[in-house]
């Protein structure tokens, strides 16, 4: 991700208990448009006429809501791909919602209900709950965003405070890493037409991660990203380079540190046992051994040292992303940055399958995952989005959108790059149903307006299929949310307050 999310800006940290809050639903209102709105180009392009592509099945993890719905980047493979349809353009419709904060982390639960986390910069990350039409908040439950005496937080993101990587579990539950080091599971009740968030597993993994380490360390480690492997093991691991593994059945966790890297990225796990993790140095598989987190391999990843405008620290942008037939891949932190794949197998001979490098030395970063479609690799470029500021007055970031391909012969190649659009900090996502890319996109001005569109782009070619308009306005800045697209075929992006939806007009 990335999940994730209101990048650079300075969250206020409230101390506090987690609580139910007394906040009442609101009735949802539209964002306002800025500045520009009535002059800009509501729709560029023309329809598309679905092209399908092939797109091999992830399995559904078994302690997962189903492929596709249950986490930030759809599945345990991170795969940010989808087997059903997006919206293809045809009179598309785009309507928006306050929503009381950024939705940036979303996923759909059995009933097509929105099930997100979302915040603002002056408030605590709340559990939310959106009806899929109206987008309506129908409840919320706040979430701490605070460890306890921790000032070390302040200038940390949202994903890295309070659970932008949360995940639905087999049974609809909200699975979320809070900031003061717990992962609490939350049923839905419902009574009558009312909704509520129910705490109904709290497990306290703050001795786990400050264990050995110096006070002044601990205090600024919080949980970054927890997920389930296939057997159950709830994995999480923490800023400061802490991979543990709890067991949710008898509440006990094991924990091995890695020595001087830090950890900025969530991870990905597969069916083979497998947990797939990137550090600011590294790349690694490791598996449970007795229940305890074993690396089964590690690689050293090209890295200048340099952390790159628009991404997080100075290493990998990109939670890794397992692809079929047994390899994962990151991009790595050379210049220009290269797309590399690594074989996951325990004992292969060879780790490295290949490498490419993407888009120009000198103006190449991501902070998002690599979309995965069979052999085929997306890579998104972010050169240049330092902050919210980065993008407005019409200002825009460095172009770039790539395919690079995995070949029978083990090479990577680079199929096509637009070095048209600049979609400065989305995680963009795919439809095997239509064949189109979907991202959010941001031309430069006219002037200092800020536009902002959902794009599709052509799977093969790489080419602009159409762009419709979401709104005008800093406000519409997704800064670091996912885009998402649901089983019912509708398009949502978070934006800084609140969500907007877009959908083709029957």
């Amino acid at each position: 991700m990335k999940p994730s999310l209101l990048a650079r800006t300075a969250v206020a940290l409230i101390a506090g208990a987690l609580v139910v809050t007394s906040w009442a639903v609101a009735s949802a209102r539209p964002i306002p448009e800025g500045p520009g709105y009535s002059s800009a180009t509501k729709f560029i392009g023309s329809a598309a006429k679905a092209n399908p592509v092939s797109l091999p099945v992830v399995p559904t993890n078994p302690y997962m809501a189903p492929t596709g719905t249950s986490n930030i980047h759809n599945d345990t493979y991170m795969s940010d791909s989808y087997q059903w349809a997006g919206p293809l353009g045809k009179n598309t419709k785009v309507t928006s919602k306050w929503a009381g904060g950024e939705c940036a982390s979303i996923t759909f639960n059995a009933a097509g209900q929105l099930v997100a986390i979302c915040l603002t910069p002056q408030t605590p990350a709340y559990l939310t709950l959106l009806d899929p039409d109206s987008l309506k908040v129908l409840t919320r439950y706040n979430l701490t965003n605070r460890p306890p005496g921790v000032g070390a937080l302040l200038s940390r993101d949202y994903t890295e405070l309070s659970g932008g990587y949360f995940y639905l579990d087999n049974q609809d539950r909200a699975v979320v890493a809070t900031a003061d080091r717990h992962i609490i599971t939350f049923e839905l009740a419902r009574t009558g037409s009312k909704y509520s968030f129910k705490p109904i597993s709290d497990v306290d993994l703050a001795t786990s991660i400050t264990a050995g380490q110096p006070t002044f360390a601990a205090s600024g480690d919080s949980i970054l990203s927890a997920l389930p492997d296939f057997n159950g093991n709830i994995w999480f691991v923490t800023t400061q380079g802490l991979v543990g593994a709890l067991n949710p059945q008898t509440g006990k966790s094991q924990t091995t540190r890695l020595s001087g890297e830090g950890i900025t990225q969530s991870f990905s796990m597969d069916e083979t046992g497998g947990v797939y993790i990137v550090s600011n140095i590294a790349m690694y598989r490791f598996d449970a051994v007795a229940g305890l987190p074993t690396s089964s391999w590690r690689v050293v990843y090209a890295n200048d040292g340099v952390q790159k405008p628009g991404q997080k620290s100075a290493g990998s942008g990109t939670s890794p992303t397992v692809m079929p037939g047994g390899r994962v891949a990151i991009t790595d932190n050379a210049d220009p940055i290269n797309v590399v794949v690594y074989n996951t197998a325990i004992n292969a001979p060879t780790r490295q399958v290949c490498l490419a490098p993407v888009f120009n030395k000198g103006a190449s970063s991501t902070e998002n995952s690599l979309i995965s479609v069979g052999d085929s690799l997306m890579v998104e470029n972010n050169f240049g989005n330092l902050s919210v500021k980065s993008v407005t007055g019409g200002k825009t970031t460095v172009p770039g959108f790539a395919r690079v391909d995995v070949q029978a012969d083990g090479t990577c190649k680079n199929v096509w790059t637009n070095s048209e659009v600049s979609a400065p900090s989305v995680v963009p996502k795919f439809s095997a149903a239509t064949g189109l890319i979907y991202t959010y996109t941001k031309p430069k001005g006219p002037g200092r307006i800020d536009r902002w569109y959902w794009t599709a782009l052509d799977y093969r070619t790489g080419e602009v299929v159409y762009s419709k308009l979401a709104g005008t306005g800093v406000v519409f800045n997704n800064s670091y949310a996912s885009l998402y697209v649901a089983p019912s075929g509708v398009g949502y992006v978070g934006v800084l307050k609140g969500l907007i939806r877009v959908a083709d007009m029957k």
